[in-house]
């Protein structure tokens, strides 16, 4: 998969992952993009480890999936880490 189906993935994927997740997530489409293509990433090391899958095909089910749960997984860590800030500060 190139390059900017990568990040085209990974949007996607990050938008689809913010609107799963129950609350409000702070971050624009920046952020949304850096948080789901982290989260592709993160997605396909973990599926090329748990699951024996890779993300090769951008029009792959697999791919998307794997994308998603990464980008899910990133998503409850960083929401982790700015509430616990966020908490810290008052």
């Amino acid at each position: 998969m190139g390059f900017l189906a990568y990040l085209i993935l990974g949007l996607i994927a990050g938008a689809i992952a913010k609107a799963i997740l129950p609350g409000r997530q702070g971050g624009g489409w920046i952020a949304t993009l850096v948080l789901g293509v982290i989260g592709a990433m993160v997605g396909g090391w973990l599926g090329s480890i748990i699951f024996d899958a890779e993300i090769s095909e951008f029009w792959s089910l697999e791919s998307w999936a794997l994308a998603i749960g990464g980008a899910i997984v990133v998503l409850v860590i960083y929401g982790f880490i700015t509430g616990r800030n966020k908490a810290g500060r008052a």
